[in-house]
């Protein structure tokens, strides 16, 4: 997805920080700000809670979800709206997304299914963001990737303990992101020395060039290091360890002896360093292959939505695929934060399934 984004992903608040009673007002606050757009205050939710409490009561419990970052008071005697946060959270932990109405189904196949797979992929996509529109009330967004990009720069962002962003930027200036699940306790200095590895052999190649170019040198790198180390054992200097040739150490035995022979010594340096690069380029070679599969980002509330620069707007979007399955680009709405995210979120998946089926048909 041609993006700035850097989206904030599940919010720092556990569920399991709310009590039942909390989550009940913090929906009701939600919920009515979806609807109205305005603030409500403790004396109104106490008469709409399905639960019996005194306006006091519901003064205490909005002043812990004030604390946890979730609401916020516009003015000094006003009623609470959620944070960005408090929308974040809503959308990840608490809301119920809705079921497409068989009307809007029809209304998306029938539009976006009529500009027929003999049309060109600019009059489907036309089509599709037409549908989008008027069904959301919301501006459309399309976003379509260029297959095989010559990159010039490439950066991997932590955002949570198993996901990163792929920042791909083109040499066209087109920047594209996505989120990759990565393997549980990287670090992320990782990510960094991933980055600076590619950037120093990224630009004018695509990602699968790329990625076939670390590979011959990974295989000239194991061809070396057992050529290498096959000597040093040979010498009675080391021995290996390990299952397969990926888990395999080096164990060195007779230190003395080693010092004794400068040449294995420094054989033993070079299986060290060559050790280090094939780990370092096979890591590599995993974040490039998670890059290729990763999934377009969807939701953006508030400044997590810097695609377009503007302030109190929500992105939701979904990608669309080609004949191979392979992501060729987004799609979906531009609207205000209060949107109705339960009924939007299925309609832009929707409207995706039936231009990717359209597209591999």
């Amino acid at each position: 997805m041609a993006s700035h984004d850097v989206p904030i992903g599940s919010t720092q608040v556990s569920l399991a920080a709310l009590n039942e009673r909390s989550r009940e007002i913090f929906r009701q606050i939600v919920e009515s700000y979806l609807t109205t757009g305005e603030p409500v205050g403790s004396r109104n939710l106490s008469r709409i809670l399905p639960i019996q409490l005194s306006p006091a009561s519901v003064r205490n419990v909005m002043s812990d979800l004030e604390q946890l970052g979730l609401i916020y008071a516009p003015h000094t005697s006003a009623g609470r709206l959620p944070t960005e946060l408090g929308l974040r959270f809503f959308v990840d932990a608490l809301m119920e997304i809705g079921d497409l109405t068989e009307q809007d189904r029809n209304s998306i196949e029938a539009q976006v299914a009529g500009a027929g797979s003999s049309k060109s992929l600019e009059s489907i996509l036309t089509e599709a963001s037409q549908v989008l529109s008027g069904l959301t009330r919301s501006a459309s967004i399309v976003l379509t990737a260029k297959n095989n990009v010559r990159l010039k720069h490439i950066e991997f962002v932590p955002l949570e303990p198993e996901r990163a962003l792929a920042v791909l930027v083109g040499e066209d200036g087109e920047v594209e992101n996505r989120v990759l699940n990565i393997p549980a306790g990287l670090p992320s200095s990782a990510l960094t020395e991933a980055g600076n590895f590619l950037n120093a052999r990224v630009r004018g190649k695509t990602l699968a060039e790329l990625r076939n170019e670390i590979e011959t040198a990974v295989k000239a790198g194991q061809a070396e290091l057992d050529q290498l180390a096959q000597k040093i054992i040979s010498a009675g200097f080391a021995s290996w360890s390990g299952g397969e040739s990926d888990d395999r150490q080096l164990i060195v035995r007779g230190h003395a002896n080693l010092l004794e022979d400068l040449h294995a010594l420094d054989d033993l340096e070079r299986v060290r360093s060559l050790f280090d690069a094939l780990e370092t380029k096979r890591g590599v070679i995993d974040l490039l292959g998670r890059a290729e599969r990763g999934e377009g980002v969807r939701i953006f509330i508030g400044s997590e939505n810097k695609l377009f620069s503007l302030s109190g707007s929500s992105t939701i979007v979904a990608p669309y695929r080609d004949t191979k399955g392979r992501i060729v680009g987004v799609l979906g709405v531009i609207g205000p934060t209060r949107l109705n995210y339960a009924r939007v979120i299925p309609m832009v998946d929707y409207t995706a399934r039936v231009v990717s089926k359209l597209l591999s048909g």
